[in-house]
């Protein structure tokens, strides 16, 4: 049990709980069974332990927060149907930040609440190339999540992610404005 001192230093990561971060995209989860998932931006694993809990054979994940891949290794190490790989890594790197996970490609990969985020530290040129890797990866579906309450900056956002995954013959499919708590989230299929 955390001391008061200690949980005083206790801060929130994300804005919502796991369920609530998958508000619009639920599709995806009902796809987990047998699928391979990797988690970009992980935070602590719950997002990737809800895909197990419902079929997820394969769940990777990774994020540049080390207590919560540690977190994630510990809440996965004890589920023996789904192998599960977690990585710190600093997305800035670009394409060889996912280095860590050899060449693998995954049914479904998710991109919640992190992209906003690496788009204010990386040149335009990197982040697309980023995303092309996280394309080039996706075998089905790829899922992006906003969080700013900001419409139009969303919109940008989706509309470059639209270029950059086309690329990667990618095509949004599903777009979602249904949580006002998180913001837009949208799902590119591979055709």
């Amino acid at each position: 049990m955390p001391s008061v001192t200690e949980e005083k230093t206790l801060q929130r990561r994300v804005a919502g709980f796991h369920d609530q971060r998958l508000d619009g995209m639920l599709e995806l989860v009902i796809r987990a069974r047998g699928s391979s998932v990797l988690d970009i931006g992980s935070n602590r694993g719950m997002v990737g332990f809800e895909m197990a809990i419902n079929g997820a054979t394969v769940v990777h994940g990774c994020d540049n927060y080390r207590e919560g891949i540690e977190f994630s290794r510990l809440l996965f190490a004890d589920r023996r149907s789904t192998a599960s790989q977690f990585e710190v890594v600093d997305l800035t790197e670009g394409p060889a930040a996912l280095d860590p996970f050899g060449k693998c490609r995954y049914d479904i990969v998710l991109m919640l609440a992190v992209y906003h985020k690496i788009k204010r530290q990386m040149p335009p040129d990197r982040l697309s190339a980023l995303m092309k890797e996280i394309g080039d990866r996706t075998i089905k579906w790829f899922a992006w999540r906003a969080t700013s309450d900001k419409p139009a900056e969303n919109d940008a956002e989706m509309r470059q992610i639209d270029q950059d995954l086309a690329e990667c013959r990618l095509k949004r499919v599903h777009t979602s404005r249904m949580s006002h708590t998180l913001g837009s989230c949208a799902i590119w299929e591979r055709m």
